[in-house]
């Protein structure tokens, strides 16, 4: 079955580098908006041709400030209102993904709240990538597909001929995702064991596993301050690592993260273009997920199976 509306990608102002990108891969061009920005602030993003009938693709990562939610809720009502045919979220950076339960009295499930909030606004689809929690789908009740950034991670790696390669879990939670690592480079696994107090500062770190002689790949979802893994690093190192790699799809790099690492024995840290890079490092490799996001829009959008584009 062919679809019958056409296709327009529009970008919000966070993620342009990345939906051009995106455009590109896919053939097209992107889409032409304006943002009306008022003197208090307030900000009125509209489109400046016609999305009647059309399937359109809004590209906006949600990372700070909230504006760039706002600004994405905003694009799908102006959509709406305009007449598209379907408006589909494609989130590269799903924010406020580790707001996913109650894990103190009163506290907000920010993850929840965004999910309900874009279908408020009227989006029939996400598209997002490497979630904090696969589980984090069932907030959604539109379709969501997502992607893991292990299909360009893995050729990356393989690419770097390293022969004592121990994948390792940045702490308990990351384990699921390790073993897929380690099951599918049939390499041993370690697990990184942290006690927080409060968010962003450990108290205490552990790693559990044979090290000495390896070299590390830790694998998450996400790098924020690089508190943990420069600890993971420098313990590593002192038990006889040969070199310690990062491979974190998200580059939120808060605060002093870069700074951090680039002091730490980490040898490289491995992201995605999922949130602009602010500060350049030569320990840093920033590899692009725009042709990831152009081939699954396609099959998408030609009602075809995704199912390939899953390395594990």
């Amino acid at each position: 079955m062919k679809p019958q509306t056409p296709i327009k990608f529009f970008s919000g102002t966070a993620t342009k580098y990345l939906a051009e990108q995106i455009a590109r891969s896919f053939g097209i061009e992107l889409g032409k908006t304006n943002v009306l920005r008022f003197a208090d602030g307030e900000f009125q993003p509209h489109y400046t041709e016609s999305v009647r009938g059309c399937t359109v693709f809004i590209i906006q990562s949600t990372f700070p400030p909230a504006e760039n939610l706002l600004e994405l809720l905003l694009m799908i009502d102006a959509a709406k209102r305009a007449s598209a045919y379907k408006v589909v979220a494609v989130l590269p950076y799903f924010g406020y993904a580790r707001q996913d339960r109650k894990d103190r009295p009163r506290a907000a499930i920010g993850a929840k709240l965004v999910a309900n909030t874009l279908s408020a606004a009227g989006v029939d689809r996400v598209m997002t990538m490497d979630l904090h929690a696969d589980q984090l789908q069932g907030f959604f009740d539109v379709p969501v597909d997502h992607l893991y950034a292990s299909s360009i991670f893995i050729p990356y790696l393989e690419s770097l001929n390293l022969e004592n390669i121990v994948i390792a879990a940045p702490d308990m939670g990351g384990t699921k995702r390790a073993n897929a690592y380690s099951r599918f480079l049939k390499t041993e696994m370690v697990i990184c064991y942290k006690l927080r107090k409060k968010a962003n500062v450990v108290e205490e770190f552990k790693v559990i596993g044979e090290v000495k002689g390896k070299d590390i790949i830790i694998v998450d979802d996400m790098i924020d301050t690089a508190g943990t893994i420069c600890i993971a690093a420098d313990m590593m190192k002192n038990e006889g690592a040969n070199s310690v790699r990062v491979a974190a799809t998200h580059g939120v790099l808060s605060g002093n993260a870069i700074e951090n690492i680039e002091k730490s024995f980490i040898t490289e840290v491995i992201i995605t273009n999922s949130i602009p890079l602010r500060q350049e490092s030569p320990k840093i490799k920033v590899l692009s997920i725009a042709d990831i996001f152009a081939d699954v829009i396609n099959k998408v959008y030609n009602y075809q199976s995704i199912s390939s584009n899953f390395i594990f």
